[in-house]
């Protein structure tokens, strides 16, 4: 699998598998980056992509010193299953 990319200009981030694109769409007000929705192909489905997507993006988030609103229900839910992420959560 190939590595996370934040296509600043689409808004979203992107992970390509086995030629399917996965995306994490975003909006960015300020330092507050709300993800509203993840898309991961049917084809990909089952194989961890989503939350290699999501772990990819939550990375960058960091590193960049942004809050995050979770709004998608898919990222919301992964972060309850791991809460070394929940400190990027905007309060």
């Amino acid at each position: 699998m190939s590595d996370v990319i934040d296509n600043k200009a689409g808004h979203r981030f992107e992970l390509e598998v086995e030629g399917h694109l996965a995306t994490e769409h975003y909006k960015l007000d300020g330092n507050v980056i709300t993800f509203e929705h993840t898309d991961v192909p049917k084809e990909l489905g089952g194989k961890g992509v989503g939350s290699k997507l999501v772990q990819g993006a939550l990375d960058q988030v960091r590193a960049a010193g942004l809050k995050l609103i979770p709004q998608c229900p898919f990222v919301k839910a992964w972060i309850e299953k791991h809460p070394e992420y929940a400190d990027l959560v905007k309060s």
